[in-house]
């Protein structure tokens, strides 16, 4: 399966001075999954296979229940075409 982009905004519904907390444990789950990502101040953009980045997310909200938040709040784009499609070749020149 090709390669594809999908990016993930996560608002877990936890005490204000928690939520970076929250969200850093789940950066750090992606981090932990030998997957290409980039974090930046809105989402965190993974590239990988459509499947395995889906289950990234579905862990994203077990992570957050488990650090006490009763709701999350999660938005999530995808970028996919049958050639795939990866970070690099849409920022390359920016950099």
């Amino acid at each position: 399966m090709p390669k594809c982009n999908l990016s993930l905004q996560i608002i877990p519904n936890v005490e204000e001075n928690k939520i970076y907390s929250v969200v850093d444990k789940v950066i750090e789950y992606i981090s932990s999954c030998n997957v290409k990502y980039e974090v930046g101040p809105m989402e965190t953009t993974m590239e990988g296979e459509l499947s395995e980045l889906l289950k990234i997310v579905e862990k994203s909200q077990e992570i957050c229940v488990k650090e006490g938040a009763e709701r999350i709040i999660s938005i999530v784009k995808i970028d996919y075409k049958k050639d795939g499609v990866t970070i690099d070749e849409k920022i390359k020149k920016y950099r």
